[in-house]
């Protein structure tokens, strides 16, 4: 009798779930940083305030939210339907309590004001 070994099974496995994962709806993010805080911006479109929930924990962002799914039977379907989470890293921790959000015509705005330690110093130099 031979047993057959398959090389890289657990692979195999961990692939199934990233599809799974995938079938989710990925929002896509412009960040930018500033001199005092950092600048997210999201295309949401047909989502209000209530639809959104963001956090904020030290440098960490999480945005999630739900677009409803449209029954019936489509031709083609591209629109973005489900549940979403997006979680971003920023590189310096941010002040959670003057964390502004905006949302106008679809697209969330998020301004981040960053802790003052880690805002850029400007240091005079003495000439003698």
């Amino acid at each position: 009798m031979s047993y057959y070994i398959r090389p890289y099974a657990h692979r195999r496995n961990m692939m199934r779930r990233m599809a799974a994962q995938n079938n989710a709806f990925t929002l896509r993010v412009d960040v930018r940083e500033e001199d005092e805080n950092f600048i997210i911006t999201t295309a949401v479109p047909g989502l209000s305030a209530d639809d959104l929930n963001i956090q904020i924990l030290d440098n960490v962002v999480r945005i999630e939210g739900e677009y409803k799914t449209s029954d019936g039977e489509h031709l083609l379907r591209e629109l973005p339907e489900g549940k979403f989470i997006r979680t971003l890293r920023l590189p310096s921790e941010v002040d959670a309590d003057k964390v502004e959000a905006k949302i106008k015509n679809g697209v969330l705005t998020l301004s981040l004001p960053k802790v003052e330690s880690a805002r850029p110093k400007q240091i005079k130099i003495l000439a003698k």
